[in-house]
């Protein structure tokens, strides 16, 4: 017989049969959005009940709003990542109750309701338990966009030695990449790219070393790179690896361009002068590398505070900045 584990906060306050949460019944705008009461999701076995404290908001998550992620049916409650608490476990032996945990991806948001709630529902094998210092703001920021920066910086093997360009460097990776990469060599070089030239202080103020114009598809620059992290993604890759030094690595994790594949991509020509090419996928999750990334952060003290904070009957709000000209850093949304 399964047994669950079952923790009450507090219930003459709050009460876990309904909650609020943001539904999205057809693909749309952000007016698309709906703040209503629904029921809290049933503990069952294999899943557990997550408090969400706070989530980042993410392109993929705009894409989706739009249409664009054809696996995706509706009516969704979106968000592909979250912090919070263990409320009720089916896994006592791995999850204890009231425990800190992050969780990203997994098809959370996607095959099944996400973090765009006061609760979610999710699988045990996509809940991480961490122990640390930051607060709500600070680790809701982290998950996605810390991870997935991680992990381009350990794809791209940088050395002290190194220049570094940032394709798409006002997005939130990109300004956690710049924050890892910095932390962990002070004295390297590290170029940012923008299509808003007039976000160049921004940009220089956060830490890179210098601004170039990203201006319809191609970087405005003869100065060649190490390494290039490439997060605009296809609409853009074929330019970018022209921007390289013989035996560098582009690592492009980014699909910013809004296009998923490369067409006629002449692998001989286009990696020519020894050029690597390689990536990272944020869905394969480690616990070890999610415990080595916070541990960099605070030992580092690096400084992880979203650029906007929204409460959660402001997703629409979230989507509306993060998708708009002025955009910059990462977004994030708390509970409570």
């Amino acid at each position: 017989m399964l047994f669950f584990i079952s923790f009450i906060i507090d219930k003459t306050v709050e009460s876990w049969d309904r909650m609020k949460a943001i539904i999205l019944k057809q693909p749309g705008s952000p007016e698309a959005f709906e703040y209503v009461d629904v029921e809290t999701p049933t503990i069952k076995k294999g899943w557990s009940l997550v408090k969400v404290q706070g989530f980042g908001i993410n392109h993929s998550e705009i894409f989706t709003r739009e249409g664009k992620s054809p696996s995706v049916q509706f009516p969704r409650i979106l968000g592909i990542e979250c912090v919070g608490i263990v409320v009720e476990t089916s896994d006592a032996s791995r999850l204890e109750v009231g425990e800190t945990v992050i969780s990203i991806m997994g098809e959370m948001g996607r095959a099944f309701d996400g973090s765009y709630a006061e609760y979610v529902l999710l699988p045990n094998e996509q809940i991480y338990p961490v122990e640390t210092r930051l607060s709500w703001k600070e680790l809701a920021a982290v998950p996605e966009t810390f991870y997935t920066a991680y992990g381009a910086y350990l794809s791209l093997q940088i050395k002290d030695t190194d220049s570094v360009l940032v394709r798409a460097a006002t997005s939130g990776v990109g300004v956690a990449f710049m924050k890892i990469v910095k932390a962990l060599h002070p004295a390297i070089r590290v170029v940012g790219s923008t299509r808003q030239i007039s976000k160049g202080n921004m940009l220089t103020d956060n830490g890179f070393s210098d601004v170039i114009l990203d201006q319809d598809g191609k970087l405005h620059t003869e100065e060649k790179f190490d390494k290039i992290l490439e997060l605009i993604g296809p609409a853009t890759l074929k330019n970018t690896l022209g921007s390289l030094r013989a035996f560098g690595i582009v690592c492009s994790v980014g699909q910013l361009g809004g296009k998923w594949e490369l067409e006629a991509f002449d692998p001989i020509f286009e990696l020519r002068n020894h050029a690597y090419l390689t990536s990272f996928y944020s869905g394969d999750v480690s616990q070890t590398m999610l415990h080595d990334m916070l541990r960099i952060i605070e030992e580092k003290k690096i400084d992880v505070t979203p650029e906007k904070v929204f409460p959660l009957d402001q997703v629409a709000d979230a989507h509306r900045y993060l998708e708009g000209r002025g955009s910059f850093g990462k977004v994030v949304v708390l509970n409570g």
